[in-house]
């Protein structure tokens, strides 16, 4: 059986930039993934490559075999780092269209998660503050019956306060035969649901594997460890 993810030699250049440099990585199935690196490391255009939003310079992605195309837009399901719905919608009318748009979306689990995070439905988006929107986004994300989630800074705009709320979210709204792709810079709040880690610096991946082997090996938290390699 093919890995659900695989990156063969990945690399991204803008101009004479690289962005990705030679990106090679396997993602099974039933795994919560971080995605760890500062700013500028590449994340976010390693995200966007996986979703066939870029094109790699070299190398390639698999999606269950395959490269990004219909048939993974199907299995996967994103979350960008920045909104992008149209604020004169209301929320109720952004789930009917997901509703309509995706065959593995859950109505009854979009307005569960609605009633518990405290959001109308009858709101439109631009009465909402940018967090709340940014749940909104989550919801409609974590809705799906997907095998890959691919969440791009899930908590980054999220009060403190809401962060384990917005985690317990996603650990109780995921297929657990499905893997989780969690791309973020605030590890201290989100390591405790990692299974594995993937550190990345200038484009290139520099640590990678088990989370709970890594704290082992290393005598501390993945978030020391963070700060050991990138000298934070």
């Amino acid at each position: 059986m093919a890995e659900l993810l695989e990156c063969r030699n990945l690399t991204k250049k803008f101009g004479s930039k690289y962005a990705l440099d030679n990106v090679s990585l396997t993602l099974g199935r039933g795994r919560i993934v971080g995605l760890l690196g500062p700013n500028g490391s590449g994340k976010s255009t390693l995200i966007k490559t996986i979703n066939g939003l870029l094109t790699p310079t070299q190398g390639e992605v698999l999606i269950n075999g395959e490269l990004p195309g219909v048939e993974s837009k199907r299995i996967i399901s994103y979350l960008p780092e920045r909104t992008y719905l149209n604020d004169w919608m209301k929320v109720r009318d952004i789930i009917e269209f997901f509703a309509d748009f995706y065959d593995d979306f859950s109505t009854d689990k979009a307005y569960e998660m609605l009633e518990r995070l405290h959001i109308d439905p009858k709101d439109r988006l631009k009465t909402l503050s940018k967090g709340t929107k940014e749940k909104v986004q989550l919801i409609l994300v974590m809705s799906r019956e997907a095998d890959l989630y691919i969440l791009d800074e899930p908590i980054g705009g999220v009060d403190p306060a809401s962060r384990d709320y917005i985690l317990e979210t996603i650990l109780t709204n995921y297929n657990e035969n499905a893997t989780l792709l969690i791309s973020t810079h605030l590890i201290t709040d989100i390591e405790k649901i990692l299974d594995d880690i993937i550190f990345l610096k200038d484009g290139k991946v520099v640590v990678s594997g088990s989370a709970e082997a890594i704290r082992e090996q290393q005598g501390c938290s993945i978030d020391a460890y963070f700060r050991e390699v990138f000298r934070c």
